[in-house]
């Protein structure tokens, strides 16, 4: 089952809701943080302000950036 996101009250489009870029920026999040979560766990032994930079990057980058560019 594909987890289906839905945003609205958004000023993007003339329905003013949003299901394609929310759902594929949880799909992109999901792909980034199955790879960057292990990644930044490993640097966050010996570098702690990188590790948590690398673990957040999904969350603060990779999904705004992929919900963004889909407006509707």
């Amino acid at each position: 089952m594909i987890p289906i996101c839905v945003q609205c009250g958004t000023g993007g489009n003339p329905c003013r809701c949003k299901v394609v870029g929310p759902t594929l920026g949880l799909v992109a999040f999901a792909a980034a943080a199955v790879v960057e979560w292990p990644v930044g766990a490993l640097v966050y032994i010996f570098k702690h302000a990188k590790g948590r930079r690398i673990m957040g990057h999904p969350a603060t980058h990779v999904y705004p950036k992929v919900t963004r560019s889909i407006p509707i």
